[in-house]
């Protein structure tokens, strides 16, 4: 990419976010919706733990069913014993 594309690609990018953020107004989130009507907020350790340790003790739960229930044979088979190389063939050949 040259200097002009990288260029040209800056500055899409930049006005691209420029635009977004001017087009959200997070000042409209103050004001409350009708029938809006939201809960207590949760504590750091309740956000921790639904956020980070849920979402890592779910992929580690899944992980090890799949790792546990696994009954495929293959991983113990090793393939390179099938290859013969030409040192190896000249070396029986020489025995024989």
């Amino acid at each position: 990419m040259d200097k002009n594309n990288a260029l040209r690609a800056g500055t899409l990018a930049a006005g691209t976010t420029l635009m977004m953020l001017l087009m959200s107004s997070p000042a409209l989130a103050l004001t409350r919706d009708d029938g809006d009507d939201p809960g207590p907020g949760l504590s750091v350790i309740e956000t921790l733990g639904l956020y980070v340790v849920a979402p890592i003790a779910l992929f580690l739960a899944i992980a090890g069913l799949v790792w546990v229930l696994d009954r495929s044979q293959d991983r113990h088979d090793d393939t390179s014993s099938n290859i013969t190389v030409k040192g190896e063939a000249g070396a029986k050949a020489a025995k024989a």
